[in-house]
């Protein structure tokens, strides 16, 4: 039996690893999520009807099925606090992403360029960050923005303000804790995409005759869209249904989608709502991610 029989089938299996993953821990609890946003809010446990008991028959089932409806997507869409909500959580992450592309970019490109020996310093650096609790870096920046905080404290020493700044519940308190506990998720796929380009190629444009300014818009920055493209999703899909960032340090006044889930499940007790909520930010999700894969199938068959 030749070596390539020999490792055919445990290859085979290994490749079908991921789809079952994918399958038991997305599409089933999706398929449960996409269950309960056809149903109707009740006053029971759970909070919806119907249910699908299959020790009631076949029958049973049918006649449950029957009665799911979509009528709570059309209340997503005729109400403007639904329609609102992913208008801002949209806006907020696009905002907050370019944000983040335009601070990681430089940070990356210099850590790419730094000696070998000082990367793994400058990568240490932006992971640090991650060995703290997620809640406590943000209650910390509570305490930073506050009426009688750090940050007003040394604006008063330096005399840059006559009074304390209000910046708690504000949106440049919430897009400061994003873009805060974002970057690295930013920085790393770029870094990781900048230091693998060949510097001969950059050599190569200036012996043609091409200045830094043209080297980099025509040969780096080109050839680092991959990483840009896996910052940009990494933090702009994560950012659309942030909860926490938001409901900590920026104001009630307009909600963002992942704050109005919060409010249907745990306050309203509207389960088919929420999950029609949940069902549609999900299909809002995807088209960002089916447009970079068909830009990186497009760059690759271009690469060919």
């Amino acid at each position: 039996m030749s070596a390539r029989r020999i490792f055919a089938a445990p290859a085979r299996i290994a490749a079908i690893a991921p789809y079952l993953w994918l399958a038991l821990f997305f599409l089933v609890p999706f398929g449960f999520v996409l269950k309960i946003s056809l149903s109707q809010t009740a006053i029971a446990q759970p909070p919806y009807t119907p249910l699908f008991d299959l020790t009631q028959g076949l029958a049973a089932i049918k006649g449950a099925a029957a009665q799911l409806s979509l009528d709570n997507f059309r209340l997503l869409v005729s109400d403007n606090l639904y329609v609102l909500s992913y208008l801002r959580s949209l806006v907020v992450a696009a905002v907050s992403t370019a944000i983040l592309l335009l601070i990681g970019y430089p940070i990356a490109y210099g850590m790419a360029r730094l000696p070998l020996k000082w990367q793994g310093v400058a990568m240490m650096l932006v992971i640090v960050p991650f060995w703290t609790s997620f809640l406590i870096r943000i209650y910390a920046w509570i305490n930073i923005l506050q009426h009688d905080g750090l940050l007003n404290k040394i604006l008063l020493a330096l005399h840059l303000v006559a009074a304390p700044v209000v910046w708690l519940s504000t949106d440049s308190a919430m897009y400061l804790g994003i873009v805060y506990s974002y970057l690295p998720f930013m920085i790393l796929p770029l870094y990781a995409t900048l230091a693998k380009l060949d510097p001969a190629l950059l050599e190569a444009a200036n012996d043609l005759g091409a200045s830094p300014r043209q080297s980099f818009w025509l040969v780096t920055f080109p050839l680092s869209l991959p990483g840009v493209g896996a910052g940009v999703l990494l933090c702009f899909i994560p950012i659309v249904g942030e909860f926490v960032i938001p409901d900590l340090l920026a104001g009630s006044d307009s909600l963002m989608i992942g704050q109005t889930l919060w409010m249907e499940f745990f306050t309203n007790k509207d389960w088919p709502v929420a999950s029609a909520t949940a069902v549609v930010l999900l299909v809002l999700l995807v088209a960002p991610m089916l447009l970079y894969d068909r830009l990186q199938r497009r760059q690759l068959e271009g690469g060919r």
